[in-house]
């Protein structure tokens, strides 16, 4: 199994920045994709970014130029730099994984528990 701690989240005014950490342990053999997704109030979840085993990244486009997506492999976190924050960001943001259990095991994907962000105009 995998677990995911976040941190980071709280409340900024717009324009502010604040950066997001998620750090995965338990027993796993390897953490492929790691990527944060957002759930405003009476909306579906939605992928922010997310950054593969080798570095690739992905951005929504309501965040490209804005916020950036990192990973420190050999601690098995994910981060999340946020600028330039503004109103719409308003969420809670979770932390996701895939993770192999095994060698030639399946992949799982795993959610952390949310961090809310909170961005005031």
């Amino acid at each position: 199994q995998v677990q995911l701690v976040e941190s980071g989240g709280g409340s900024v005014q717009a324009g502010g920045s604040l950066r997001l950490s998620c750090a995965a342990s338990g027993r796993f053999f390897s953490i492929r994709t790691m990527a944060w997704y957002r759930q405003a109030p009476g909306n579906q979840r939605e992928l922010v970014a997310e950054i593969t085993g080798i570095g690739s990244t992905v951005y929504a486009d309501s965040v490209k130029g804005r916020f950036t997506i990192s990973r420190d492999t050999a601690k098995n976190t994910v981060f999340l730099q946020m600028n330039g924050l503004k109103p719409e960001d308003t969420a809670v943001y979770y932390c996701y994984t895939t993770a192999s259990l095994s060698a030639l095991g399946s992949t799982y994907g795993y959610w952390g528990q949310g961090t809310q962000v909170t961005v005031s105009s």
